[in-house]
């Protein structure tokens, strides 16, 4: 019996390389598939595997330090249990993984070929199985790799056929409808398969109608999906003529070089919130860029972002430690992307994958953990402090703008002050109040008012935003705030003024001294005494139904 089997990241997450495995082999008899989460027990998921005569992990930067835990305690429950590894983070560098007493075989590169050849060889030719790293009486053997496998091979597949369609509604799917990247960014591993191969159309077609109607989130594993037009087109076109409500799509895109027909007909036909793009702006810096092979024009990017902002949401990426990137150069990169506003900024750290050319440049002195994820520590770039520094500004962007509890304050903050300064200096004392990692809804603002005092203490509209986001951010009434909320028989007359119904609704009102709408709308700061009206219902987020004057609300008499 031969288990094929990985730990996932969560357990909304799904394996997509498992279950392609699994379909092109599921004939042979013996075969099982199952998930399991870092987060598991590795003694019961130990147990589990155990019973089998081979276990065959999928190995990822993320799950390696897990999944070798459980080889061990696999061995030690059951020694003729055979271990099985493959996958990108067992493909490179692999000799120290391979020495290890409880992992027997390891299948590099691409899994198609050389798991079928394993399952036709076992235990007696292995030596006919490609990509196969083995230890026979202490001695090591290696067969060089097959080469790519032919995609047009999973004509008529269906990787989720064989799950539970009820458990597939509240997971992310993946699909892959092609392999390769044509750009060669040395930080990358994909950079080291520049031929771009697709999935039979009609294949990707079938997968796609079985995960919209069984699935939610569906996320395109394509390194660069949009890098031919006709067959974008196609697949959205094909998207939107079969969704299904609650269908969420998420894609890898460069952005500088999509097409104008792709921005047209997203413009023309794609519903708001259908599509996410994920986007790796990663530098503004082209000497960093030009260093590491990358090729990005910012300025293209930009105006591709700004035309696309009110109809998909955007996810923006950058990565601190690049060669050349020094902390001047990240603070201008934050800052320029900062401006677009995208709905999530993911701040990654450079990570030295095994595999990568970058792992092998010592002249700019880089020195990185040796352990997963092989994370920067220092460089000529960089000092260990400078990252520090950065870590600390990294907590505040995922609490306070990620999570959407600062919108309206860190717009404003990035027009009129320096966004990198501010959640440096507001990541900085976060750490030094509380754990970045444990702490109360409370905790966020309070701290957040506590900077502000310290900082721009006579800046009247920042904390006037501030408690705006304190107010939106709850779906019941929160704690009031003293000297913002207009008086009682003020509300109940703006709210009878405006017949607006009172059954189910709590509603404040919030006294500002500025025009709230045109600073939104147009981002002109016009100052005037105006009173906004937010309204809470229990179920969703506090909204702003409506503004006026503050000398055109009557009192309740």
């Amino acid at each position: 019996m031969i288990l094929l089997t990985t730990l996932n990241a969560k357990y909304i997450h799904t394996n997509l390389a498992i279950r392609l495995l699994y379909d092109l082999n599921k004939e042979w008899e013996g075969l099982d598939w199952k998930e399991f989460t870092i987060n598991e027990n590795r003694d019961e998921v130990a147990i589990y595997c155990a019973k089998y005569h081979v276990v065959a992990f999928s190995c990822y930067i993320w799950n390696i330090t897990q999944t070798l835990t459980v080889c061990e305690k696999i061995k030690a429950l059951n020694p003729n249990t055979k271990i099985l590894l493959g996958g990108p983070e067992v493909s490179y560098e692999w000799e120290e993984v391979i020495a290890l007493p409880y992992v027997d075989f390891i299948i590099t590169g691409e899994g198609e070929i050389p798991f079928l050849e394993f399952l036709t060889n076992y235990p007696d030719g292995l030596n006919l199985v490609s990509g196969l790293a083995r230890k026979e009486n202490g001695e090591l053997f290696y067969n060089n790799e097959a080469g790519n496998f032919d995609l047009l091979n999973y004509q008529g597949l269906m990787p989720y056929g064989n799950d539970d369609p009820v458990e597939l509604r509240n997971k992310v799917l993946y699909i892959e409808t092609s392999r390769g990247c044509p750009y060669k960014c040395e930080f990358c591993l994909a950079s080291l398969d520049n031929k771009v191969r697709y999935l039979p159309m009609d294949t990707i077609k079938e997968t796609l109608l079985f995960m919209m109607k069984n699935g939610k989130v569906i996320k395109f594993l394509d390194r660069t999906f949009n890098i031919k037009k006709t067959f974008t087109l196609e697949i959205f076109q094909f998207i939107l003529d079969n969704y299904h409500p609650g269908n969420v799509f998420q894609f890898e895109i460069t952005a500088d070089i999509i097409h104008p027909d792709i921005v047209s007909f997203i413009r023309e036909k794609v519903p708001k919130g259908l599509f996410r793009f994920e986007i790796g702006i990663q530098t503004v810096n082209q000497k960093a860029n030009l260093e590491v092979q990358r090729k990005q024009n910012f300025q293209k990017t930009s105006a591709i972002v700004k035309q696309l902002d009110d109809l998909i949401e955007m996810h923006l990426d950058l990565i601190v430690g690049l060669p050349f990137d020094y902390l001047e150069d990240i603070k201008f990169s934050i800052e320029e992307v900062f401006k677009l506003y995208p709905p999530e900024l993911q701040l990654g750290f450079l990570k030295f994958l095994k595999g990568t050319p970058l792992r092998d440049k010592e002249q700019h002195g880089f020195i990185f953990d040796p352990e997963p994820p092989y994370q920067l520590i220092e460089s000529n770039y960089l000092s260990k402090e400078e990252l520090a520094a950065i870590v600390r500004l990294e907590h505040a962007l995922e609490i306070y703008w990620n999570k959407k509890r600062a919108e309206h304050t860190l717009r404003y903050v990035t027009e009129k002050y320096s966004i990198f300064d501010f959640l440096l200096g507001l990541g900085t004392l976060f750490g030094q109040r509380r754990e970045y990692h444990k702490y109360t809804l409370a905790d966020v603002y309070d701290i957040l008012f506590e900077f502000a005092d310290k900082n721009h203490p006579q800046d009247d509209i920042l904390k006037q935003l501030i408690t705006l986001d304190y107010y939106l951010y709850y779906k019941v009434r929160p704690k009031p705030i003293e000297g913002i909320e207009i008086e009682k028989e003020f509300l109940h007359g703006y709210v009878n003024q405006l017949e607006l119904s009172k059954e189910g609704m709590r509603y404040i009102g919030l006294a500002l001294s500025f025009d709230l709408q045109k600073w939104r709308s147009e981002g002109e700061l016009i100052r005037g005494k105006n009173i906004i009206l937010l309204q809470y219902n229990g179920a969703e987020k506090a909204s702003i139904i409506s503004q006026l004057s503050a000398d055109k609300v009557t009192v309740e008499k």
